[in-house]
C-alpha cells in the first residue's frame, strides 16, 4: 500500500497531456465526472457515473486535477448518445449524454445531499422529482452570440465551455424551433450587406447578439438585435426577413457601447411591431418585453408555480407576501386564490411589467413595490406592522439576507413557501428557518432545464 508521501510524488510526476484511466465513482453538482487514480480526484467534463475512461490530464492543481475525455472504455449503463452533434464542445448543457432517468435521479439526490449535508435535515419529506414528458425544445428564451468564422463570415452560436470562442449553431435542441429561421435571415442579411459582427478583442463591429424570445401559447415571436453603435444599416433590408416569419410580432434593437460580458444596454428601440410579446402560463397572461424576467420553461413554470400555490394553501382568506416576485409571474397565481398579494422586485421595470400584468388579468387584490426584499420587508415591519399568513420567497442563486430571514421569524406566518434554484443556499437558509420555529413539511424539486446540471426546488414550511 502506497504512503500519502508516495502518493504526493505520484501526483508530481503527471503532467499536461498525460494519459490515465479513470473509472467515473461520483459527479458534481454542475455534472462533471469524478474518477480517482491512487486516490488523487480527476474531474472530467462529459463523464458520467460508472463510466470506465481514457483521458487526458489538462491541469493539476494541489489536491485534485482536470481531465479530458479522450474515450470510452466501457459505458455506464445509464450513457447514451447525445441528440446534440457539438454537446462536448458547448458549454450550454452538462448532462446530455446521461439518460433522461438517470438526469433526474442526478438531481433529486442532489437536492437531498444538500438539505443534509449543508442544512443538517434527516428525516427530508422529499416528494420524487417532476420532470419534463419532453425535455427537447423547451426553452423560450435565447441570446445568441454573433462572431465570424476563419473565412470571415457571420455565425451565430453558442460559447465553448469556460470560453467566449462561439461554437456555431443555430439548431439547439433545447432551444425554440423558430431560433434557426430567425437566425438564419439574421446571418443571410449581415453577409449580403457587408455587416460586420462584434469583435470582443478590439471592441469593433457591430452586431453582438441575437435575442429571440417564443410565446409557447401564442406562437408569438419577439427579436432583439443587439448593436455596438446606434442603428443597423439598411434595416429595412432586415426587416423585410424577419417579418415574412410566421408569428413574428416585435422586432427591435438594443444599444450596448460597453466593453462588457453584460449582454444588454439599457436603451431599446422598437423598429418594428409592438414593443412586447404576449405569452400564458395557465390561464394568466402575461406581456414580455426584451428585458423582462420570465421562465425559460412555461410548461414546467406551470407546474412549478401550481405546486407553490398548492404548498401555500390558501382558502381565500390570507393576505400573501411575494418576495422576489419578478414580473408578476408567482403574484398573479397566488392572487387567485388569496385576499391580497403585495410583491416586491428590486428592478423597478418587472415591477411596471408586474402592475402592468395584473392590470390586463383584471386582478385587483395585488399590489407591487419596487426595491430590494431585504430592505423592504423588514422597514415595513418596523414602521407598519405588516402581516401575513403566507410568505413566499423565489431568490436569486444567493439565497435569502439573514436579515429577511430573521424578519419572516418575527412576523410569524403560517406558512413559507421557498423556491429556489440553488440546493445549497436553500439548505442553509431552510435551516435558519426551522431553528426560528418552522418545521419542513414538504420538498419538491421540479426539473426546469433538462440536460444541465440545474434544478428548481419548491419547499413548504409550516409554523410549529
Amino acid at each position: 500500500m502506497k504512503t500519502g508521501a508516495a502518493m504526493k510524488q505520484e501526483n508530481k510526476q503527471w503532467k499536461k497531456n498525460d494519459s490515465i484511466t479513470l473509472k467515473i465513482e461520483d459527479m458534481t453538482h454542475e455534472g462533471e465526472g469524478i474518477g480517482k487514480v491512487n486516490g488523487f480526484a480527476f474531474f472530467v467534463k462529459d463523464a458520467i457515473m460508472d463510466d470506465v475512461i481514457e483521458a487526458k490530464v489538462m491541469k493539476i492543481k494541489k489536491n485534485y486535477g482536470y481531465a479530458k475525455l479522450i474515450k470510452v472504455i466501457a459505458p455506464s449503463p445509464d450513457r447514451v448518445i447525445p441528440k446534440c452533434p457539438i454537446a462536448d464542445k458547448c458549454g450550454g448543457c452538462q448532462l446530455q449524454a446521461l439518460s433522461y432517468d438517470a438526469q433526474l435521479r442526478f438531481k433529486e439526490k442532489k437536492v437531498e445531499n444538500n438539505l443534509r449535508r449543508i442544512g443538517k435535515f434527516e428525516d427530508i419529506p422529499m416528494l420524487p422529482i417532476l420532470g419534463m414528458d419532453n425535455p427537447y425544445h423547451y426553452r423560450n428564451k435565447a441570446q445568441y452570440p454573433i462572431g465570424k468564422d476563419k473565412e470571415g463570415n457571420p455565425v451565430a452560436g453558442f460559447y465553448a465551455g469556460r470560453t467566449h470562442a462561439i461554437i456555431p449553431n443555430t439548431n439547439c435542441v433545447i432551444g425554440a424551433g423558430e431560433n434557426e429561421p430567425v437566425l438564419k435571415e439574421v446571418l443571410a442579411y449581415m453577409r449580403d450587406n457587408h455587416i460586420k459582427p462584434y469583435d470582443e478583442a478590439t471592441g469593433s463591429g457591430l452586431v453582438r447578439h441575437v435575442l429571440i424570445r417564443v410565446g409557447f401559447a401564442t406562437g408569438e415571436i419577439m427579436v432583439c438585435i443587439v448593436i455596438n453603435g446606434r442603428q443597423l444599416p439598411k434595416s429595412e433590408r432586415l426587416l423585410d426577413r424577419l417579418t415574412k416569419i410566421p408569428g413574428m410580432k416585435s422586432i427591435s434593437i438594443n444599444r450596448n457601447k460597453e466593453k462588457t460580458n453584460v449582454i444588454l444596454g439599457n436603451e431599446i428601440e422598437v423598429i418594428w411591431g409592438n414593443p412586447y410579446i404576449t405569452d400564458y402560463i395557465g390561464d394568466i397572461a402575461f406581456q414580455i418585453s426584451p428585458l423582462s424576467f420570465y421562465q425559460v420553461n412555461p410548461l414546467q413554470t406551470r407546474v412549478l408555480y401550481e405546486t407553490a400555490l398548492s404548498f401555500a394553501g390558501l382558502t381565500g382568506e390570507e393576505t400573501v407576501w411575494d418576495l422576489y416576485c419578478g414580473i408578476g409571474t408567482i403574484s398573479l397565481f397566488l392572487a387567485k386564490e388569496a385576499k391580497k398579494v403585495y410583491g416586491v422586485e428590486i428592478i423597478p421595470q418587472a415591477i411596471e411589467d408586474a402592475k402592468n400584468n395584473a392590470e390586463i388579468n383584471g386582478m385587483e387584490n395585488v399590489e407591487f413595490c419596487a426595491g430590494k426584499a431585504e430592505e423592504v420587508l423588514p422597514a415595513k415591519y418596523k414602521e407598519e406592522k405588516v402581516y401575513a399568513d403566507v410568505i413566499v420567497v423565489d431568490p436569486p442563486r444567493k439565497g435569502c439576507d439573514e436579515e429577511l430571514l430573521s424578519t419572516i421569524l418575527k412576523m410569524r406566518p403560517k406558512r413559507v413557501v421557498y423556491i429556489s434554484c440553488d440546493s445549497a443556499t436553500l439548505a442553509r437558509d431552510l435551516r435558519f428557518l426551522c431553528d426560528g420555529g418552522y418545521e419542513l413539511k414538504k420538498v419538491q424539486p421540479v426539473d426546469m432545464f433538462g440536460h444541465t446540471g440545474h434544478v428548481e426546488t419548491v419547499c413548504c414550511l409550516q409554523r410549529v
